[in-house]
Protein backbone atom coordinates (compact mmCIF):
# COMPACT_ATOMS: atom_id res chain seq x y z
CA UNK A 1 0.00 0.00 0.00
CA UNK A 2 1.50 3.48 -0.94
CA UNK A 3 0.98 6.02 1.36
CA UNK A 4 0.77 9.68 0.38
CA UNK A 5 0.42 12.38 3.36
CA UNK A 6 -0.82 15.49 1.79
CA UNK A 7 -0.06 18.64 4.09
CA UNK A 8 -2.41 22.19 5.60
CA UNK A 9 -0.59 23.63 8.23
CA UNK A 10 -3.70 25.73 8.22
CA UNK A 11 -5.65 22.81 9.56
CA UNK A 12 -2.90 22.79 12.24
CA UNK A 13 -3.27 24.92 15.85
CA UNK A 14 -1.13 28.24 16.23
CA UNK A 15 -0.17 31.23 14.80
CA UNK A 16 2.01 30.92 11.51
CA UNK A 17 5.19 30.18 13.24
CA UNK A 18 4.01 27.73 15.40
CA UNK A 19 1.77 25.77 12.42
CA UNK A 20 4.93 25.72 10.28
CA UNK A 21 7.21 24.36 13.18
CA UNK A 22 4.23 21.64 13.50
CA UNK A 23 3.82 21.06 10.11
CA UNK A 24 7.93 20.15 9.69
CA UNK A 25 7.57 17.63 12.78
CA UNK A 26 4.81 15.98 11.25
CA UNK A 27 7.06 15.56 8.16
CA UNK A 28 9.92 13.97 10.02
CA UNK A 29 7.38 11.99 11.48
CA UNK A 30 5.91 11.21 8.31
CA UNK A 31 9.10 10.27 6.94
CA UNK A 32 10.71 8.25 9.81
CA UNK A 33 7.90 5.81 9.74
CA UNK A 34 8.16 5.20 5.74
CA UNK A 35 5.54 7.47 4.00
CA UNK A 36 6.25 7.22 0.62
CA UNK A 37 5.25 10.12 -0.46
CA UNK A 38 4.80 14.12 1.28
CA UNK A 39 2.29 16.39 -0.88
CA UNK A 40 3.96 19.77 0.57
CA UNK A 41 0.51 21.73 -1.19
CA UNK A 42 0.96 25.36 1.05
CA UNK A 43 -0.73 26.72 -2.01
CA UNK A 44 -1.35 30.29 -0.49
CA UNK A 45 2.30 30.78 -0.02
CA UNK A 46 4.29 32.82 -2.24
CA UNK A 47 7.19 31.01 -3.81
CA UNK A 48 9.72 32.62 -1.69
CA UNK A 49 8.03 31.07 1.37
CA UNK A 50 7.12 27.95 -0.47
CA UNK A 51 10.65 27.54 -1.06
CA UNK A 52 11.99 28.40 2.20
CA UNK A 53 9.36 25.72 3.65
CA UNK A 54 10.53 23.16 0.94
CA UNK A 55 13.93 23.18 1.50
CA UNK A 56 13.53 22.83 5.34
CA UNK A 57 11.11 19.65 4.42
CA UNK A 58 14.10 18.54 2.07
CA UNK A 59 16.57 18.60 5.11
CA UNK A 60 13.97 17.01 7.22
CA UNK A 61 13.26 13.98 5.05
CA UNK A 62 16.85 13.25 4.26
CA UNK A 63 17.88 12.97 7.97
CA UNK A 64 14.92 11.17 9.00
CA UNK A 65 15.25 7.65 7.54
CA UNK A 66 12.53 4.78 8.32
CA UNK A 67 13.04 4.28 12.30
CA UNK A 68 13.59 0.65 13.33
CA UNK A 69 11.81 1.32 16.44
CA UNK A 70 8.88 -0.68 17.57
CA UNK A 71 6.74 2.42 17.40
CA UNK A 72 7.00 2.01 13.63
CA UNK A 73 8.12 -1.66 13.04
CA UNK A 74 5.98 -3.15 10.23
CA UNK A 75 7.75 -5.73 8.51
CA UNK A 76 6.51 -9.20 9.40
CA UNK A 77 7.84 -12.62 8.10
CA UNK A 78 5.38 -13.04 5.44
CA UNK A 79 5.07 -9.26 4.09
CA UNK A 80 7.35 -8.32 1.62
CA UNK A 81 10.13 -5.48 2.47
CA UNK A 82 8.55 -1.91 3.04
CA UNK A 83 10.21 1.43 2.67
CA UNK A 84 10.79 1.34 6.57
CA UNK A 85 12.49 -2.00 6.28
CA UNK A 86 14.43 -1.17 3.47
CA UNK A 87 15.62 2.27 4.15
CA UNK A 88 14.20 4.08 1.48
CA UNK A 89 13.40 7.47 1.72
CA UNK A 90 10.37 9.20 1.67
CA UNK A 91 9.98 11.08 -1.47
CA UNK A 92 8.66 14.88 -1.41
CA UNK A 93 6.39 16.29 -4.33
CA UNK A 94 6.13 19.85 -4.28
CA UNK A 95 2.72 21.43 -5.22
CA UNK A 96 2.09 22.68 -9.08
CA UNK A 97 5.84 24.60 -8.50
CA UNK A 98 8.48 23.01 -10.80
CA UNK A 99 10.52 25.86 -10.23
CA UNK A 100 10.55 25.17 -6.43
CA UNK A 101 11.32 21.40 -6.83
CA UNK A 102 13.70 22.04 -8.82
CA UNK A 103 15.44 24.65 -6.42
CA UNK A 104 15.70 22.94 -3.61
CA UNK A 105 15.90 19.40 -4.82
CA UNK A 106 12.56 17.46 -4.32
CA UNK A 107 12.30 14.39 -5.75
CA UNK A 108 9.33 15.52 -7.85
CA UNK A 109 6.04 17.73 -8.61
CA UNK A 110 1.94 16.85 -7.90
CA UNK A 111 0.07 18.49 -11.10
CA UNK A 112 -3.34 19.26 -10.75
CA UNK A 113 -4.92 18.22 -13.93
CA UNK A 114 -5.45 21.79 -15.78
CA UNK A 115 -1.71 22.08 -15.21
CA UNK A 116 1.15 21.56 -17.91
CA UNK A 117 1.49 17.98 -18.75
CA UNK A 118 3.83 15.72 -16.85
CA UNK A 119 5.92 15.30 -20.64
CA UNK A 120 6.41 18.75 -20.73
CA UNK A 121 7.67 18.64 -17.16
CA UNK A 122 10.23 16.33 -17.73
CA UNK A 123 11.84 17.97 -20.37
CA UNK A 124 11.94 21.10 -18.29
CA UNK A 125 13.21 19.19 -15.40
CA UNK A 126 16.09 17.96 -17.93
CA UNK A 127 16.70 20.60 -19.33
CA UNK A 128 17.08 22.95 -15.67
CA UNK A 129 18.96 20.33 -14.13
CA UNK A 130 21.66 20.83 -14.74
CA UNK A 131 22.63 24.04 -12.50
CA UNK A 132 20.29 22.94 -9.60
CA UNK A 133 21.49 23.41 -6.47
CA UNK A 134 22.86 20.31 -4.59
CA UNK A 135 23.67 18.60 -7.55
CA UNK A 136 24.65 15.73 -5.58
CA UNK A 137 20.70 15.68 -4.55
CA UNK A 138 19.38 16.20 -8.01
CA UNK A 139 16.82 13.47 -9.45
CA UNK A 140 17.37 13.30 -12.71
CA UNK A 141 13.98 11.12 -13.40
CA UNK A 142 11.39 13.36 -11.44
CA UNK A 143 8.32 11.81 -9.86
CA UNK A 144 5.05 13.53 -11.09
CA UNK A 145 1.58 12.47 -9.86
CA UNK A 146 -1.24 13.92 -11.08
CA UNK A 147 -4.61 15.33 -9.50
CA UNK A 148 -7.84 13.40 -11.60
CA UNK A 149 -11.25 13.59 -11.53
CA UNK A 150 -12.62 12.23 -14.40
CA UNK A 151 -11.77 9.00 -16.82
CA UNK A 152 -10.41 11.28 -19.16
CA UNK A 153 -7.89 13.65 -16.77
CA UNK A 154 -6.58 9.76 -15.79
CA UNK A 155 -6.09 8.73 -19.49
CA UNK A 156 -4.01 11.53 -20.44
CA UNK A 157 -2.18 11.70 -17.15
CA UNK A 158 -0.87 7.82 -18.34
CA UNK A 159 -0.46 8.60 -21.77
CA UNK A 160 1.37 11.74 -20.94
CA UNK A 161 3.88 9.98 -18.59
CA UNK A 162 2.63 10.44 -15.04
CA UNK A 163 4.12 8.06 -12.69
CA UNK A 164 0.84 7.63 -10.50
CA UNK A 165 -2.70 9.55 -10.52
CA UNK A 166 -4.60 10.62 -7.22
CA UNK A 167 -8.23 10.27 -7.72
CA UNK A 168 -11.08 12.22 -5.63
CA UNK A 169 -13.03 12.55 -3.80
CA UNK A 170 -13.44 8.84 -3.28
CA UNK A 171 -15.76 8.77 -0.40
CA UNK A 172 -15.80 12.97 0.64
CA UNK A 173 -14.19 16.11 0.33
CA UNK A 174 -14.43 18.89 3.30
CA UNK A 175 -12.77 21.45 0.55
CA UNK A 176 -15.72 20.84 -1.88
CA UNK A 177 -18.43 19.06 0.12
CA UNK A 178 -21.01 19.65 -2.85
CA UNK A 179 -18.90 17.73 -5.02
CA UNK A 180 -20.72 13.92 -5.87
CA UNK A 181 -17.96 11.47 -4.51
CA UNK A 182 -16.75 8.54 -6.80
CA UNK A 183 -17.84 5.63 -4.50
CA UNK A 184 -15.93 2.61 -4.37
CA UNK A 185 -17.33 1.40 -7.72
CA UNK A 186 -16.07 4.81 -9.28
CA UNK A 187 -12.65 4.27 -8.11
CA UNK A 188 -12.52 0.51 -9.30
CA UNK A 189 -13.26 2.01 -12.95
CA UNK A 190 -10.71 4.17 -11.91
CA UNK A 191 -8.49 1.38 -11.96
CA UNK A 192 -8.82 0.22 -14.56
CA UNK A 193 -6.80 2.65 -16.44
CA UNK A 194 -3.05 1.51 -16.91
CA UNK A 195 -1.36 3.68 -14.40
CA UNK A 196 -1.39 3.09 -10.59
CA UNK A 197 -4.25 4.82 -8.69
CA UNK A 198 -4.00 6.07 -5.24
CA UNK A 199 -7.71 7.42 -3.48
CA UNK A 200 -8.21 10.81 -1.89
CA UNK A 201 -11.31 11.64 0.01
CA UNK A 202 -12.72 10.89 3.31
CA UNK A 203 -10.21 8.20 3.36
CA UNK A 204 -9.96 6.48 6.86
CA UNK A 205 -8.60 3.46 8.48
CA UNK A 206 -11.88 1.52 8.28
CA UNK A 207 -12.65 2.31 4.52
CA UNK A 208 -8.91 2.14 3.46
CA UNK A 209 -8.61 -1.80 2.66
CA UNK A 210 -12.08 -1.19 0.75
CA UNK A 211 -9.98 0.60 -1.62
CA UNK A 212 -7.30 -1.36 -2.34
CA UNK A 213 -10.02 -3.79 -2.74
CA UNK A 214 -11.30 -1.73 -5.41
CA UNK A 215 -7.79 -1.48 -7.23
CA UNK A 216 -5.94 0.97 -5.92
CA UNK A 217 -2.05 1.29 -5.27
CA UNK A 218 -2.58 2.95 -2.12
CA UNK A 219 -4.22 6.24 -0.37
CA UNK A 220 -4.05 9.66 -0.11
CA UNK A 221 -4.73 11.82 2.66
CA UNK A 222 -4.81 14.96 4.86
CA UNK A 223 -6.42 14.76 7.98
CA UNK A 224 -5.52 11.03 8.69
CA UNK A 225 -1.85 11.41 8.72
CA UNK A 226 -2.26 15.15 10.07
CA UNK A 227 -4.71 14.50 12.84
CA UNK A 228 -3.07 11.87 14.05
CA UNK A 229 0.15 9.88 15.49
CA UNK A 230 1.27 8.65 12.22
CA UNK A 231 3.13 5.64 13.77
CA UNK A 232 0.04 4.04 14.87
CA UNK A 233 -1.45 4.84 11.38
CA UNK A 234 1.21 3.69 9.39
CA UNK A 235 1.28 0.56 11.73
CA UNK A 236 -2.66 -0.05 11.06
CA UNK A 237 -2.29 0.21 7.21
CA UNK A 238 0.69 -1.42 6.44
CA UNK A 239 0.31 -4.11 10.19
Amino acid sequence: MLLYYITDRRQLPGDEATRCRRLLEKIAEAAGCGVDYIQLREKDLSARELEALAREAVQIIRENRPLRTENCRLKTENQPPSSESSGQKTSLLINSRIDVALAVAAAGVHLRSADISPSEVRKIWQQCGAGAPARQNFQPAPVIAVSCHTASEIGSAAKDGADFVVVAPVFEKRESPSTPPLGLEGLRQACRHEIPVLALGGITLENAAACLDAGAAGIAAIRLFQGNEIAQVVRSLRG
